[in-house]
Parts: C-alpha cells; structure tokens; sequence
C-alpha cells in the first residue's frame, strides 16, 4: 500500500513517508554510491543517498533496495546487505541500510528527482553539499560502510557449552548447531554482539568442525571447514588468512582466544551466541 505523504512529528519537523522510510548507502569498499538531488525536490541540489518513503508492510531492508533500483537502476541482487542503523523520531524513523557491491556495478539516474547518480570516493563525500541528516549521519556510517564482518564458530566448543546431549552424537549436535546459524545468518545479530554501530548486522559466517563432525556440508550462508587435525590450528589458520575486518571467534577455549586476538581477532563468547538462537 502506498505511503507517500508527510508526517507532522512531535520533534518539530516533518518527514516524507507515512511508514518511514529508507536508503541504501552502497560501497565497494572505496567508493559509495550518492544521488544528486534535483533542485524542487525537498533539500534539492544536495548529495545523499537512494531512498524513499516504505510502503505499509514493507521492510526497511526491501524498501531500500526498491528505492535503489527506482532511482539509481541498482539490481537488488548485486547487493549483499551488510547492517541497518535506524534513526528514530517521535512519529517516524529512517533506516539505512548498508550493502556492499561485491563485483562491478553501473548506476544512473533513472527517476526524475535525480540530477546524477554516481560512485563517490569515500574520502570525497564530505567535499560535497550534503542532504543534512546525511551529513550528521555520515560519520557513524562511514564507520559502518568500511566494516564487513566475518563470524568464525569454533563448533566444537560451542556445542560442549551446552547440555543437549552432543556427548553421544557429536555430528549430529554439530549438524543442529550449523542449522540453528543458518536461520540466524537470514536473520542478522544484534549491533552489539559483534560490537559494532547501527542496529542489526549480517555478517558472513564460517564454522570449523574437528572429530566425528568432519564431513558436514557448508550451508546456504555457512561455509564450513573440516579441522584436518586441531581445529584451534585450523581456526589460527582461516584467521590469518581473512581479509574480512572486523573478524570475529566466537569460543571459550582460553589458548585459542590468545592466539587470535593476538592476530587482531575479537572473542564472542558461546553464551552469547547460543543465547541469541
């Protein structure tokens, strides 16, 4: 159902979008992707980002990838959505949603309330004149477009955390842990466990198995690696090799919480986890 229309909030302004409304902030890492405002529209002739008032029903996440391709002819499928941070008003709120262009993507202006559509160098952003709440947000998520993070589950120690009786079938205990992250990774986490701003995360998420465990397929969204002999060796291993940032160990296992902060690693502990799902 459509929402278009302005909302008279109780902070003193109003705000386009009877639902709310959302924007996509899209980075490849280097650059993001800005609209270039045309001059009638409100705030007209500044930079911000592709976005729009939400339909009822509708959730920030598919809004923003709807306004992206609306206005900057951006496929939702070449954007892997990464984290939201959410502005809240009184009656009414605002998501940004960060995704992340993993191979080459083209933009244009492809609605008449834009004047260009282009990717910008992240050190550039603030050389242009900005949509103000765009500028007010931009720190909080220029911090946020240049994390992408990656989850490592030891599973072993995960599952021993609690008693759901993997003693007797350790695979199978495995196979439940790595179904449970699989609804959860659709899902996203909470900002906080992960230690980072804005509100929800999707991280890409990767667990090592040891033991009778060997053998489980990888998942849609959980790619699974097979300890070849100590799955503490294997992690130190797959940790040193990620160029993901931040990169998360969610463990209890003292010995391999040292060596991996030592390589720049944050600990999660399984309780936090295993909370969550």
């Amino acid at each position: 159902m459509n929402a278009d229309g302005w909302v008279e909030c109780r902070c003193g302004s109003r705000h386009w979008g009877l639902a709310g409304a959302a924007g996509l902030l899209l980075t490849d890492g280097e650059h993001v992707v800005l609209q270039h405002r045309v001059g009638w529209s409100h705030f007209g002739d500044t930079w911000g980002i592709p976005g729009g008032a939400l339909q009822v029903g509708e959730s920030a996440v598919h809004g923003a990838l709807r306004e992206a391709r609306e206005e900057a002819g951006l496929p939702p499928e070449t954007v892997r959505v990464v984290a939201t941070s959410v502005l809240e008003h009184p009656d009414w709120s605002y998501t940004t949603v960060v995704g992340r262009a993993d191979t080459p993507v083209q933009v244009s202006a492809t609605d008449r309330e834009s004047q260009a559509v282009a990717w910008v160098p992240l050190r550039e952003v603030t050389d242009r004149a900005l949509l103000p709440a765009f500028a007010d947000a931009w720190p909080l998520l220029r911090a946020m477009a240049d994390a992408d993070p990656y989850v490592v589950v030891d599973v072993a120690n995960v599952v021993g955390s609690r008693p759901d009786g993997w003693w007797r079938d350790r695979r199978g205990a495995s196979e439940r842990l790595l179904g449970q992250l699989e609804a959860r990774a659709t899902q996203g986490v909470p900002a906080d466990l992960l230690g980072l701003p804005g509100r929800t995360w999707w991280p890409r998420w990767g667990g090592v198995v040891e033991g009778a465990a060997r053998g489980i397929d990888a998942t849609e969204h959980i790619a699974v690696t097979a300890a070849p002999g100590s799955g503490d060796d294997t992690i130190v291993d797959l940790v040193s090799a990620l160029t993901s940032s931040p990169v998360q160990v969610v463990t209890a296992d003292r010995g391999l919480s040292d060596r991996v902060t030592a390589l720049g690693a944050r600990i999660i502990r399984p309780s936090s986890l295993v909370h969550l799902l």
